[in-house]
């Protein structure tokens, strides 16, 4: 889908310009560019839309600044810089630096509604040093406020938004090099953690099985050492933890989906520094592995996302070390009703 010339450490699927059916994939590069891919019948077209210098890692997508229409695309990355970026409808972006964290790097990014005390969707900043913000719009036209509101132990890795099935509000859960899975929320301003898991090897990502009515909520987290874990809620509200995985050292993907037919079918991708996109999936004798990708250099991101009508499953977005965003998807007609004509040329 796009060819860099530095390693590419985070991709993510996302409606940015909200008059287009299909969605964008942004990239994020070691050169600090966010590069935005648009789809046209098949045909990606990058839009460099942030040249920061160095890295962005940083991601997030949602309306925080109720002076700008619609949703806002927020990245960070080495230099501390927050950049808000305002897409327009005829094309192009209004790019600005809103926040500049001196001494931090910006690492992971999050907009949620977690504060029930307060109007509107916080924008969270986790950054190395370990330190969380809190990012508001200022009183000033366009301006932002940064607000440190505490340090923290280890460098927060991913962050995931959680809902309930009724689309109810959770916190939000992270992963880190503590080894904890914890989950925020903010009462008044002041953050509230909940440990949910740890384990003696540092996390990385974080992925959420896809909420259907009636099932519990079901996390899985990568370990440095090469595990996946997959962390199930009981009725008490508990989580049971049970290694899923065991492979190479450095997994640095992960995402959950309907990578089968059948929506019913537990799965999960992953990929890392073995190069390889391995697809876990789940069978009433256990679980079952398979390479589905190779790519020429170590793995650092997975996303998934829906971009290709032709089948029924979700497509997987990669990126690393490579210098490149790749596309894996179903082929055409994959899981279509039956009378469909199909070519698969």
């Amino acid at each position: 889908m796009h060819q860099s010339d530095v390693g590419v450490w985070t991709v993510e699927c996302l409606p940015v310009f909200e008059r287009f059916g299909c969605p964008e994939i942004v990239a994020l590069d070691d050169k600090g560019r966010c590069t935005v891919l648009n789809s046209y019948s098949g045909k990606w077209t990058p839009w460099v839309a942030v040249q920061d210098g160095d890295w962005l890692g940083g991601i997030a997508h949602a309306d925080v600044d109720p002076r700008r229409p619609g949703r806002e695309l927020y990245v960070g990355g080495k230099r501390g810089n927050l950049y808000q970026l305002c897409p327009h409808p005829q094309g192009g972006f209004d790019s600005n630096v809103i926040a500049y964290l001196p001494g931090k790097e910006i690492h992971t990014l999050a907009a949620a509604e977690i504060d029930g005390s307060r109007d509107g969707v916080e924008l969270l900043a986790f950054t190395h040093p370990g330190g969380l913000y809190l990012l508001s719009p200022g009183p000033e036209p366009g301006s932002f406020t940064s607000q440190l509101l505490e340090e923290l132990p280890g460098r927060v890795r991913d962050a995931v938004v959680l809902q309930d099935p009724n689309g109810r509000m959770i916190g939000v859960a992270t992963v880190s090099r503590t080894g904890e899975v914890r989950l925020l929320r903010l009462e008044g301003g002041t953050p509230a953690w909940t440990t949910l898991y740890r384990t003696e090897m540092g996390l990385g990502r974080l992925a959420v099985k896809p909420s259907r009515t009636g099932e519990p909520l079901v996390l899985y987290v990568t370990c440095d050492d090469g595990r996946v874990v997959r962390l199930e809620q009981r009725a008490d509200g508990e989580l049971d933890a049970a290694d899923i995985y065991v492979g190479p050292q450095g997994p640095r993907g992960l995402v959950a989906g309907r990578f089968h037919e059948d929506p019913g079918v537990e799965s999960v991708a992953l990929f890392g520094y073995s190069k390889k996109v391995q697809l876990l999936t789940r069978a009433s004798d256990g679980w079952r592995i398979e390479t589905i990708f190779e790519d020429s250099d170590k793995g650092h991101w997975l996303a998934v996302g829906e971009v290709d009508g032709r089948n029924v499953t979700d497509e997987i977005l990669l990126c690393g070390y490579a210098e490149r965003v790749v596309m894996l998807a179903r082929p055409p007609g994959y899981g279509i009703l039956p009378g469909t004509a199909v070519d698969r040329e």
